[in-house]
């Protein structure tokens, strides 16, 4: 992220390799911002599969495209194609999985991008983590919870999972036998069989709402 904007807080949670230094540029943040007539942020789109995240973040993206403001999706499967493609299901694989699209969507934020993660990110303690590094970052985060039952995402099952998880034939699967720790506190949370465009104002919102200032800490 750009410094001297927001440096890294020191503690345990903070990730980085041994004997580097982080190496700033020309252009402050400010700077970059004030240039771009926008501001980078962070849209977190968390559910179980088949709860519309993609689906809705596609949306988003394509309205915010359309406006003229620079987004890009980063989708969990789209993701697991390369960059997280080493990772499998396992709790600690999961929690990586977060961690590496959280820092991935903080550069983009930083670029004045607005970043729409689509992630099943089941556990609320990797889902902390992702905003924490904002957080430290100085940067907007929207979680956005699809509020979607799992016997409702069951009846879609859109990709067949749901079926091949209940047979057998996949293992570690949320929601059937591995848990979704449901959001506590989302900043939005989008009920099933609301209207597409109205999720999509609803999504864009709350982000101009955060951006305004009112960043929850």
């Amino acid at each position: 992220m750009s410094r001297p904007d927001a440096v890294p807080s020191e503690g345990a949670d903070t990730l980085a390799s041994p004997n580097v230094t982080w190496h700033a540029g020309e252009l402050t943040r400010a700077d970059r911002f004030g240039a771009l007539g926008t501001q980078g942020a962070t849209l977190w789109f968390t559910g179980l599969s088949g709860s519309g995240k993609s689906t809705v973040a596609a949306a988003v993206e394509g309205r915010l495209v359309r406006q003229g403001r620079t987004a890009y999706r980063l989708d969990g499967d789209n993701l697991r194609t390369g960059l997280n493609g080493d990772l499998g299901f396992s709790r600690s694989d999961r929690d990586e999985n977060v961690r590496r699209a959280a820092e991935v969507a903080c550069l983009f934020a930083d670029s004045g991008a607005v970043a729409l993660v689509a992630l099943i990110s089941p556990y609320a303690e990797s889902r902390q983590l992702a905003r924490d590094i904002h957080r430290r970052a100085g940067l907007p985060f929207v979680e956005i919870y699809m509020a979607t039952s799992m016997d409702l995402c069951a009846r879609r099952d859109p990709k067949g999972l749901y079926a091949r998880a209940q047979a057998g034939d996949i293992t570690s699967f949320t929601g059937v036998d591995d848990p979704y720790e449901v959001p506590s506190a989302p900043d939005l949370a989008i009920a099933p069989g609301r209207p597409l465009a109205d999720a999509v104002d609803a999504v864009l919102a709350e982000l101009e709402r955060i951006e305004s200032g009112a960043v929850r800490r």
